[in-house]
């Protein structure tokens, strides 16, 4: 774990998460990433606590809050929108325009067989920003900017505008079936205004190694 830290001072530790681990034990338990924060106590008496989460299968900077107060203060940050959080995504096809807005509420649907978020028009505001990197033979790379925080917003919007994030099980389009490809989504970059007579920090993380294939034939040179 301390090989991921790619920030640390008093207040907050930046992580690079790891896909295909959760956040927190679900119901049923089993590996989890909070498990593991006792090594990231460095010196202090408990370990640090999530700030935010990201879905098991993103990859990528993840905040963390090394005690109480701090915590607070960075959940107040998340919740006034004032931290600025970067995605890469690759996505099957792509939209015709460089650049654009995505604004389309969003609500959770529940079934018997489980839930997922849907486009609703009362649900609640959700708005993303995307601008093309690159593309390639049936794909595109994409960077992502939620200027809202709903669950699972960028997965749904990229599917709901007609590309989905390769190896979406859930918004993907076939669900349940992602071809043995795992989800092409990585939290890139996040910049923390967290103390206020300094720059935001702001820190990246390398994309992980299942999506470098698709990011090269999309022109990303690492």
């Amino acid at each position: 774990m301390q090989a991921r830290v790619l920030h640390r001072d008093g207040l907050m530790l930046i992580i690079d998460k790891p896909a295909g681990l959760p956040c927190h034990a679900g119901p049923k338990g089993g590996p989890n990433l909070e498990a593991q924060f006792d090594a990231l106590r460095f010196g202090l008496p408990k370990p640090p606590s999530l700030a935010h989460r990201l879905d098991r299968d993103t990859s990528g900077c993840l905040v963390l809050g090394r005690h109480r107060k701090a915590l607070a203060k960075l959940g107040r940050l998340f919740s006034s929108g004032g931290i600025d959080k970067t995605y890469w995504a690759v996505v099957a096809g792509g939209p015709q325009e460089e650049a654009g807005h995505i604004d389309r509420p969003l609500s959770k649907l529940n079934k018997k067989s489980g839930w997922k978020m849907v486009v609703d028009p009362q649900g609640q505001p959700s708005q993303t920003d995307f601008r093309v990197l690159g593309r390639s033979e049936g794909i595109c790379w994409l960077e992502l900017k939620p200027l809202t925080g709903r669950t699972h917003q960028l997965r749904i919007h990229c599917s709901s505008m007609g590309w989905p994030i390769l190896g979406d099980p859930v918004y993907g389009p076939v669900a349940g079936e992602t071809g043995g490809v795992p989800l092409h989504l990585h939290a890139r970059a996040v910049s923390v205004p967290l103390y206020p007579k300094r720059d935001p920090i702001s820190v990246t993380a390398e994309p992980p190694a299942h999506m470098l294939e698709a990011l090269q034939a999309c022109g990303y040179g690492g």
